[in-house]
């Protein structure tokens, strides 16, 4: 997608400006246009695949998640708006709140009309967008709307102060709407309820150091930066309310340390738990810690991320960019992914990457969009970071970008009634690799039976420290009172894995996998101790960076309960690397593991059926 002339000068790592991002927004509304309904109150993007709501909120859906774009571009240019967004999006809101029907199902009768909050699920989710959208562009549109319209419309938001439905993230739907309303002067006291209730629920949720769980339940991903801390602390700067902001600014600000390393030197987030579809609005959280100015980023530090996952999804060549032939935003990563896609994405899902148009709020003369590029944390030096709270760590090197997260703590969807699920229970992600969808699981370990492998099961956190997690497991399915204890310590390029199976019959197979990789990557994965010598590749199946990936994979026995099983992995993106097992020199007593760097770092490693430690030891 050609968008505007790059400045390298201004911008050394991407060549991107404020430019791409106005010119980028308005080709991707100008897009959706073609689908919109007759009255402009759904957009039906074409697609072989609705969501699980129905047509017709996947219709509103359309209309809801392009308004926040549309917002976006208008707000930022102060109601500057030559293409004629508002027109259109007002049309859209007077004719989809004029007959709300109870169905996700179209008819000819109401070809505009949306569905209502209360029995279509999905149309809470969308009266965030719709009531955001309304907040950031009041005085260019809802001032100027006549009084029906804006009762229809407030009639049409008012049920989704009610409780919610989900309890996650979901609670804020609620509180967007009710932060909209109040700015409004509308149900003021019932819109402040609404708020406080929302608030008091997700705070419920917080475990420290910038993270949210979503919900009950310890998932951790992405939606932690820019679902849980994106409409507390946008609300709280929107109000003004400075109580709230203190509050909630530090958070977002803790958690910028983390997030901000979970993109690769291309610009690429972290493709780890569910909607990856949305991909750029990733963005989002920078974007609103500069907004906000609760950011450990500098401003230059701040739009070369930005840029970068922006450019990243874009500028790629068209079957692989995130916009197919038409300029639509497609249901995947790079091109279409099915795989990746939950049942509620419909064709107008991708739409939420809205979000990370987010810097548009920030004037021209911000020093977000006039300070000269900085390099990210993933291109200045090899890195091994804690996160203690999430129980994950995040290992990125300089020399080739490349950004490994190590999974001990998060859980969603993992061993539910839905079976496991690949973006959240492997061992390792990274921002060059995909999990593989079917077939043999990457960076993955467990029981054999019968040619099949068991599933991992929910991860109980173990412990962390400098440079290592660790975690224990019951495999699924697997023989009554079998745990595995696993850790990873990670150093440079090299990670060493090992695994305490305990409870298991002697003489049961096991195996280890490696990364999934595509051209352009290389994987390793060495034997240390109680695999065979033998190192087999394996068809993996599709991944999100390719039709076909290979798998290295390690096998062994248990012998007397408990074994102990080590390896080291390696993903790289350097030419010709050397051999993973040149990286450590590692011994093995009993249930004790010394790894030596050879930097010279040094670690002992014990691990029992309770607790790993992790020790470094001088020289």
């Amino acid at each position: 997608m050609f968008i505007a002339p790059e400045n390298r000068e201004l911008s050394p790592r991407t060549g991107w400006t404020r430019a791409h991002w106005e010119r980028s927004a308005d080709h991707l509304l100008l897009a959706v246009r073609p689908y919109a309904s007759p009255g402009r109150g759904l957009i039906n993007l074409p697609g072989d695949r609705p969501s699980w709501s129905g047509p017709r909120s996947d219709g509103l859906e359309g209309y809801a998640r392009t308004w926040l774009l549309a917002a976006l571009r208008v707000a930022g240019a102060r109601g500057e708006d030559p293409y004629g967004h508002l027109d259109r999006y007002a049309e859209g809101l007077a004719s989809g709140t004029q007959h709300p029907v109870a169905t996700g199902e179209l008819s000819e009768a109401s070809p505009d009309s949306w569905p209502l909050t209360t029995p279509v699920r999905q149309a809470v989710v969308e009266s965030a967008s719709v009531a955001l959208g309304l907040r950031l562009t009041r005085p260019w549109l809802w001032d100027k709307l006549d009084d029906r319209t804006r009762q229809r419309a407030v009639d049409w938001l008012l049920p989704a102060l009610g409780p919610s439905p989900v309890d996650n993230n979901w609670w804020l739907f609620g509180l967007t709407v009710a932060g909209f309303l109040q700015d409004a002067g509308i149900e003021t006291d019932r819109a402040a309820a609404t708020i406080e209730r929302a608030l008091d629920r997700v705070d419920q949720w917080y475990l420290g150091d910038g993270w949210y769980s979503d919900g009950p339940n310890r998932s951790f991903d992405h939606y932690n930066a820019w679902a849980l801390h994106f409409y507390p602390v946008l609300h709280a700067h929107l109000s003004g309310d400075r109580v709230l902001l203190d509050r909630y600014g530090p958070r977002l600000h803790a958690q910028l340390d983390a997030h901000t390393r979970l993109f690769g030197a291309d610009g690429a987030p972290m493709p780890y738990g569910r909607s990856l579809t949305y991909r750029f609005a990733a963005a989002a959280a920078p974007w609103l810690g500069a907004l906000t100015g609760h950011t450990p980023l500098t401003p230059g530090a701040t739009r070369r991320l930005a840029s970068g996952s922006l450019k990243y999804f874009l500028d790629r060549p068209e079957n692989r960019g995130a916009t197919d032939t038409a300029g639509l935003l497609t249901l995947g990563w790079h091109g279409p992914y099915p795989p990746v896609i939950q049942h509620y994405s419909g064709p107008a899902s991708p739409y939420w990457a809205s979000k990370g148009y987010l810097g548009l709020l920030l004037p021209p003369e911000h020093p977000v969009w006039t300070a000269v590029e900085e390099p990210l944390p993933a291109e200045t030096a090899d890195a091994v970071t804690t996160l203690r709270a999430p129980n994950l760590l995040i290992q990125s090197t300089a020399d080739d970008g490349l950004v490994r997260l190590h999974n001990h703590g998060s859980n969603n969807h993992v061993g539910g009634a839905a079976g496991e699920d690949p973006c959240y229970s492997r061992f390792a992600y990274s921002t060059g690799t995909g999990p593989t969808a079917h077939g043999v699981a990457d960076n993955h370990f467990g029981l054999m039976s019968q040619g099949a492998c068991t599933t991992r099961g929910p991860a109980v956190p173990l412990g962390s420290g400098e440079g290592w997690a660790a975690s224990l497991s019951e495999p699924r399915p697997g023989p009554p009172g079998v745990r595995i204890v696993s850790l990873t310590l990670a150093h440079g390029r090299a990670e060493l894995r090992a695994h305490l199976v305990v409870g298991a019959a002697p003489g049961t197979p096991v195996r280890q996998t490696g990364w999934a990789v595509t051209s352009g990557r290389t994987a390793q994965l060495h034997p240390v101790h109680g695999y065979g010598p033998e190192v087999r590749q394996l068809a993996a199946g599709s991944t999100l960076f390719g039709p076909a990936s290979q798998v290295r994979a390690l096998h062994g026995t248990t012998g007397a309960t408990p074994s102990l099983f080590v390896a080291l992995a390696s993903l790289t993106a350097q030419p010709d690397p050397g051999p993973v097992s040149a990286l450590a020199a590692i011994e093995v007593a009993g249930h004790t593991v010394r790894v030596a760097w050879q930097d010279g770092t040094t670690h002992r490693l014990v691990l029992d059926s309770t607790a790993p430690t992790v020790r470094t030891e001088d020289g």
